[in-house]
């Protein structure tokens, strides 16, 4: 059985393995700095669609098939979906993967998705409730512009501490250990090289609450998330019992530069210090020099495609054995927003490690 930990965490008795996973971006991504690892970099941000909302939809669509095809499984075979995104009602998993079929749980953190649905697709595995799930989180610029600033038709100023909005979604496909078995044995069989077993492994999972210092400033996200982060590393390490020295590195998802600090800041007058080993997939998607993102990176998509392309790589390559993954969300909305509220963070932190 999984062991409750302090207040907020679990740590797993048995491992769940992420079995595969696939990364599907737009073309800023492509260009940007780990624009070589992603499984697909689009050719424009339209996808062949008409509508922005259409194109995260086939987004997160071609990231399962991938998925789904590098893991050598149907469908048929996955026992849940967790999925995501940033639209009103999650337009883009709503229409994106229907057509799969798969029992599906809608689930929303805004960009900390990919952490809230890893962490509760790794819990149904551990708890005994399914053999292998599927977690997937997309997010796009123009959809999110649209849904929560302005049409990108009204060409309005974005100030130094804005982020970008990732156009990508990462999917993964999480199995237990009769799962991993299965999928290498199917590997020993299959000659192409670019195939893997498992990535890594998910020892633990601490859950976040929802932080807010009062910020109002939709045009700076890593001000809202930064709190919310600060506070899920110092419970994860409270409940573990563990100190940033254990970890290889603490992966915040997308804080961007002026968020880092914050955070940096703030958990050094709790006594923590995690400067040596923090990165924000945010700051690493894009080229600070070449490519105008002003803070950095954000968006559900943010963390889900690093994880995939970059993280799990260097998991896989024994780089690095142990990381604390940490996608951070801002929860607002423009009802909350237009009527003058504060924009709450939220962060989910899960233990992933080398096989």
């Amino acid at each position: 059985m999984a062991e409750m930990l302090g207040k907020a965490s679990i740590r797993f008795s048995e491992p769940v393995y992420i079995l595969n996973s696939a990364s599907v971006v737009g073309t800023k991504e492509g260009q940007g700095p780990l624009g070589l690892l992603f499984d697909r970099v689009g050719k424009d941000d339209m996808f062949g669609c008409e509508c922005w909302e259409d194109a995260e939809s086939k987004l997160q669509k071609e990231a399962v098939e991938t998925a789904l095809a590098k893991t050598h499984l149907g469908a048929e075979q996955i026992r849940y979906l967790f999925a995501g995104d940033l639209l009103g009602q999650s337009m883009a998993s709503s229409f994106g993967l229907g057509v799969f079929r798969i029992p599906h749980f809608g689930v929303y953190g805004a960009c900390s998705t990919c952490g809230e649905s890893l962490s509760l697709g790794a819990m149904t595995i551990e708890g005994g409730f399914a053999d292998r799930v599927l977690c997937v989180t997309s997010s796009h610029f123009a959809s999110a512009e649209k849904e929560f600033r302005f049409p990108l038709d009204y060409g309005s100023q974005r100030p130094l501490s804005a982020t970008w909005t990732v156009t990508g979604s990462g999917a993964f496909v999480l199995g237990n250990e009769d799962a991993r078995r299965a999928y290498q044995k199917d590997e020993e069989s299959v000659t192409d090289p670019s195939n893997r077993r498992a990535r890594a492994k998910i020892t633990g999972v601490t859950t976040g609450v929802m932080v807010d210092y009062g910020m109002k400033d939709s045009m700076n996200m890593g001000a809202c998330m930064a709190p919310a982060a600060a506070s899920a590393i110092r419970q994860h390490m409270e409940d573990f019992q563990t100190v940033p020295e254990d970890y290889d590195k603490i992966i915040t998802g997308d804080l961007g530069k002026v968020g880092k600090q914050i955070l940096i800041t703030m958990l050094r007058e709790q006594g923590i210090d995690i400067s040596a080993n923090h990165m924000d997939c945010g700051i690493e998607i894009y080229d600070a020099d070449t490519q105008d993102t002003h803070s950095g990176g954000s968006g559900c998509g943010c963390s889900a495609v690093t994880l995939s392309a970059y993280i799990l790589k260097q998991l896989e390559e024994h780089n690095w054995r142990k990381v604390l993954f940490l996608p951070t969300g801002a929860l607002l909305s423009k009802t909350s927003f237009n009527e003058g509220k504060s924009v709450p963070g939220i962060a989910h932190a899960l233990v992933l490690e080398s096989l």
